[in-house]
């Protein structure tokens, strides 16, 4: 079956779920489904859409998103589109409104990347009822949907109460987001290495993502580890790759722990499989919330052991390679202890690297993400009730 599906994101500034979106697009494009991508145009992945092929309908935006639900029926309706599907919170009722505009009576597909329900209250109880399927980009999200979560000792606020949602808990998925497996995979590093300023000899760790206030994914823990661990593996080096508004307070870290010269910010990376084969080891200390990391499926596709913090969705991404270490979330000792353990460890052969690059691809190869989707799709089509179990 050939599928005509729109896809809605008024965002494509950039992030995971920007990146993924577009790429799973063009994936769904290569299994035989047409596909097109909705949204403004003259943002980062509008463009990275039209490189990859990907069809592109500029939908502008105006007060109230009005525009762009009155485009996107239109467009629905000319095209024949059956599937329309939303990635961003902030786009979930736009596409709800413009399908039923559109008099077309298509399916429509919700994604929820980020670990909690949707914020506001008229979501939580009516999204569900209102929509074909709810996809969640992890086991942890779907529960979190379904459940809820509290973690009220937490020192973080965001993990205190997640509450759930309301509905028919039938219509919630679960459907991995894919990775390009052609990019992410082992590969010599020496002239990322040496633009980052790394001699040979040195072990580099590296926390790869934004660094925004309060706590970003865990920087701050991760140079007060970086102190303990300098003090006993001299030649390890700490870098911080990412960009966000924690720079300033970043850096006086560094300074004030001593870390002068062996930890730095580096300049932001347009190239993460080579950032992430340049590194020895990567380490995510998150202390928020986390619905799937997938810095941690791209470190181990390039056959990287990964250190992270045991929370959410992260044990969901670490296990099919399963290399490296998982530790307890906030605790600056128990990530010291493995920073310095895994430093002593010999690299890989590249046929090793290799063989974990294949486990990762197993379950998060882009090809794999949109087989997924498609026979989500198609099971909705199918079935006026939607349903089936989730994958």
């Amino acid at each position: 079956m050939s599928l005509r599906v729109l896809h809605i994101n008024s965002l494509l500034t950039g992030g995971g779920t920007d990146d993924r979106s577009v790429r799973i697009a063009g994936a769904l494009m290569h299994l035989g489904h047409q596909t097109w991508i909705g949204g403004p145009a003259g943002r980062q992945f509008s463009e990275i859409a039209q490189q990859l092929k990907v069809p592109f309908h500029t939908l502008p935006l105006g007060p109230l998103k009005l525009r762009l639900i009155l485009g996107a029926a239109r467009f629905i309706r000319r095209e024949g589109i059956q599937i329309v599907h939303a990635r961003h919170g902030r786009d979930f009722w736009p596409a709800i409104l413009a399908a039923r505009l559109s008099i077309a009576r298509p399916k429509v597909v919700l994604s929820r990347h980020l670990a909690k329900s949707p914020g506001s209250w008229l979501s939580r109880n009516f999204l569900l009822s209102q929509c074909d399927a709810f996809v969640a980009v992890s086991n942890f999200v779907a529960k979190v949907l379904r459940e809820g979560d509290a973690d009220p000792t937490s020192d973080n606020p965001e993990r205190h109460y997640r509450p759930p949602m309301r509905g028919d808990f039938s219509k919630i998925h679960v459907v991995y987001g894919g990775f390009d497996m052609d990019q992410f995979k082992p590969a010599d590093s020496q002239a990322q290495r040496q633009a980052w300023g790394l001699k040979p000899d040195d072990y580099a760790f590296g926390v790869v993502g934004g660094y925004d206030l309060p706590r970003g994914k865990g920087q701050p823990e991760f140079l007060k580890a970086a102190a303990i661990v300098h003090a006993t593996v001299p030649h390890a080096r700490f870098l911080i790759i990412g960009r966000g508004n924690m720079r300033q307070m970043l850096e006086s870290s560094i300074e004030q722990l001593g870390l002068k010269g062996v930890a730095w910010l580096t300049p932001y990376s347009n190239d993460m499989p080579a950032a992430m084969n340049a590194l020895d080891c990567m380490v995510l200390p998150q202390v928020g919330t986390e619905a799937i990391p997938g810095v941690v499926c791209e470190a181990h596709a390039c056959g990287k052991p990964v250190i992270a913090s045991n929370l959410d969705g992260i044990p969901e991404a670490f296990a099919p390679a399963g290399y490296g270490q998982l530790v307890q979330r906030g605790s600056v000792e128990e990530l010291a202890k493995a920073m310095i353990s895994w430093a002593s460890k010999p690299p890989l052969s590249m046929d090793e690297r290799q063989k974990i690059h294949e486990q990762v691809a197993e379950r998060f190869s882009l090809d794999r993400a949109a087989r997924d989707l498609a026979a989500l799709y198609e099971s909705l089509l199918e079935s006026p009730q939607g349903r089936r179990p989730a994958m």
